[in-house]
């Protein structure tokens, strides 16, 4: 008998059908601090709706469409077969229904999309503006340098509109490049030391500026009324105040690979929703490392892979700013999961345009 649906479009299919109910459940289920941000976007009792800034433009996003006034349940009902509506879109990759490790990295991916999808979220518009990037690195009709312009563009524009430190991005990518043109031994490590070079470099202008450095804008505010509260066991604390250039640039670095390489994140062996989320990221981390190094071997004949890594690492450099803790971090990688998904699996992806 011949078969109808490929095994990696039926363990897709069926990953889906499972989530989803865990994306109708989450809200009996999950503490209330999950919904924290929900719920300012839903009920927005400050007045924020606007166009610009990140809440006040998804408070509007969310009355527009009149998804503000339904319970939690149905938002999740319609919000997460969108989402994995457009990942179906990307492709679905050969082998997508064997157990490993980078499969169990996007099974594990879609699983946390449901949850924080499950409730009015700025991830929502992230995730659908970083698809459209994707979809860009997939077509075959304009040249890659003005596809590349075109999403340096569009970054820089998200981050002036919508989320600001996106705006950092594009800048820290070229930097990132600009060393990996460089004769070094070890060009992965060259492309992350100067792209967070390049951050601290932006944080201390920034902080000549404006009189205080990125970090204190950003961490620093949130977590100064948090420290020792029972909801912010994992929150990011800098070995220095960053309120001195040195403070700022042993933040950057430190925040960085906790956001990354959260090794520390092991202590919490009580707490294994922030065990798995951890373990998560180190293994995440390391193949897109190893990957990202196969890319630099290769770049004339990867571009599109290779910038797709590099605009990826720039963002987890950027995390290491303004995170403030690992529970936010990967809620925010959640809405860079088109970008994680494309970058596990590029190799079909290139197979699949030639």
């Amino acid at each position: 008998m011949k078969t109808l649906i490929k095994r990696s479009s039926f363990v897709f299919l069926l990953l889906v059908a499972v989530n989803l109910s865990v994306a109708v459940f989450s809200f009996y289920i999950l503490p209330k601090k999950f919904f924290y941000d929900a719920t300012i976007i839903a009920l927005d009792r400050g007045h924020e709706i606007g166009f610009i800034g990140s809440y006040p433009l998804t408070i509007l996003f969310y009355k527009i469409t009149g998804l503000r006034y339904l319970s939690y349940p149905i938002i999740g009902l319609i919000q997460f077969p969108i989402l994995m509506f457009v990942l179906y879109k990307i492709g679905i990759p050969n082998g997508f229904e064997k157990l490993n490790i980078k499969n169990g990295i996007v099974y594990l991916g879609m699983f946390m999309t449901a949850i924080f999808m499950s409730m009015p979220s700025k991830e929502f518009i992230t995730y659908l503006f970083i698809s459209l990037i994707i979809f860009l690195f997939l077509s075959e009709k304009n040249s890659f340098r003005k596809v590349l312009f075109t999403v340096f563009f569009l970054l820089a524009l998200f981050g002036i509109f919508y989320r600001p430190y996106f705006f950092l991005i594009p800048i820290i990518a070229v930097a990132m490049y600009g060393a990996i043109l460089i004769h070094f031994k070890n060009k992965t490590f060259a492309a992350v030391f100067y792209g967070l070079l390049a951050a601290i470099f932006l944080s201390l202008i920034y902080g000549i500026v404006e009189g205080n450095y990125f970090s204190q804008v950003s961490r620093e505010v949130v977590n100064i009324g948090r420290i020792g509260s029972a909801d912010a066991n994992s929150i990011i604390i800098p070995l220095l105040k960053p309120d001195t250039w040195y403070g700022e640039t042993i933040g950057i670095f430190y925040g960085f690979f906790t956001v990354n390489v959260p090794v520390n994140g092991l202590k919490h062996i009580f707490s294994p929703q922030i065990l798995i989320f951890v373990i998560w990221q180190l293994f995440l981390f390391y193949i897109l490392l190893v990957r990202f190094s196969r890319c630099i071997k290769s770049r004339k004949d990867h571009k599109e892979e290779l910038w797709a890594l590099i605009i990826l690492f720039a963002f987890f450099i950027v995390q290491g700013i303004f995170e403030p803790d690992l529970g936010s971090a990967v809620r925010h990688k959640i809405g860079l999961f088109p970008l994680i998904y494309y970058a596990l699996y590029y190799d079909h992806f290139r197979k699949k345009l030639q």
